[in-house]
């Protein structure tokens, strides 16, 4: 009985070899690398009509034994490893090709195109373990900074509830001097949640960061920092305390992102919390200010000095009652835009 042969074709790149074999519907098929010789049979629709085709093909160079092969409804797809990563000057080890042998000119590339392909691949794949390192990187950096945020906002809100509970509102006039230290690492610290979206580290504005974090600081540093007067009022507690009690749920809600992990109780806080806690804030805030303004007036402190023939100076006072306005209609965007 007639052996009976597919149309058989074949492309190279330095690391393998892939065969196409022209059987449509294969079944039955037994395909195997021995002694470096590849052995195909299998039924199908092939040159010859519905047949049982076979053939062998004995490698220029050595190949692994491995074989991988898929059957689609049109042929066949072979693919072979080579021993060593080269280029072949032909496939079989016989001068002469076999007659049903042919190049595979959908997939063929010659010598040059295909180095130029294994060197994208190269750098494709040096960018994609740079990019996974970078991912890493970025990942471990977000999650540390937020989990300093929340212990230094954690110890600022336990220690002035402990002191709540036992000096009462004895508290409230020595909060400054007690918590400031913590609160100025915190608040400077916090300066990195603008530059971070300014990177593209984050999804979040760099506009709304800017307020949200130059508008504390302005409270801290400016009214409550550089005014003693202010510094022995129980505004300072109730700021620092409504200030704390949002951080404590937001940054361990930062954290779990930062691990693509979350926990629907936190976020259930986070947002819920949020919502009468950060209006009271500004509410405190604009307190804190409002009782500045007499002071700035009375000391002159900040204020801008002008020409002669203008005046003495203008009081760094009004220039609180301007930012009052702005600060409003800020937060006010910024509380109107989460929660709706």
């Amino acid at each position: 009985m007639q052996t009976l042969t597919p149309h058989v074709f074949w492309a190279q790149r330095h690391g393998d070899i892939y065969l196409r074999v022209e059987i449509s519907d294969a079944k039955n098929l037994d395909i195997s690398v021995q002694e470096n010789v590849l052995r195909f049979r299998g039924q199908g629709h092939g040159a010859k009509g519905e047949n049982e085709y076979e053939f062998s093909l004995e490698f220029l160079k050595p190949v692994k034994p491995e074989v991988k092969h898929k059957s689609t409804q049109r042929q066949v797809n072979i693919a072979v490893r080579k021993q060593g990563h080269c280029w072949w000057d032909r496939l079989t080890k016989q001068e002469k090709k076999p007659v049903f042998l042919a190049p595979d000119f959908d997939r063929w590339l010659d010598e040059s195109d295909a180095e130029m392909e294994l060197k994208e691949k190269y750098l494709l794949k040096s960018f994609s373990i740079f990019f996974s390192a970078f991912l890493g990187l970025k990942k471990g950096y977000l999650f540390m900074y937020n989990l300093v945020q929340f212990l230094g906002f954690s110890w600022i809100f336990v220690n002035m509830t402990v002191r709540l509970f036992i000096l009462g509102q004895d508290s409230f006039y020595d909060t400054f001097h007690t918590i400031a230290d913590v609160m100025y690492f915190c608040q400077m610290l916090a300066i990195i949640e603008v530059i971070n979206p300014a990177l593209g580290l984050v999804k979040s504005g760099v506009i709304p960061a800017f307020i949200q974090v130059m508008g504390r600081n302005v409270i801290l540093f400016v009214i409550f920092g550089s005014l003693e007067e202010m510094q022995n009022k129980p505004v300072v507690f109730f700021v620092f305390y409504l200030w704390s009690a949002i951080e404590i749920f937001r940054y361990p809600f930062y954290m779990l992102a930062c691990i693509d992990t979350e926990w629907k109780m936190l976020t259930w806080l986070r947002y819920t919390i949020w919502m009468p806690l950060y209006p009271l804030g500004v509410l405190a805030e604009a307190v804190s200010v409002i009782q500045s303004i007499p002071i700035f007036d009375e000391t002159k402190f900040l204020s801008i000095p002008l020409p002669a023939a203008l005046g003495s100076s203008i009081s760094f006072s009004y220039i609180l009652r301007f930012y009052l306005l702005i600060m409003f209609l800020g937060k006010s965007l910024f509380f109107f835009k989460y929660c709706c």
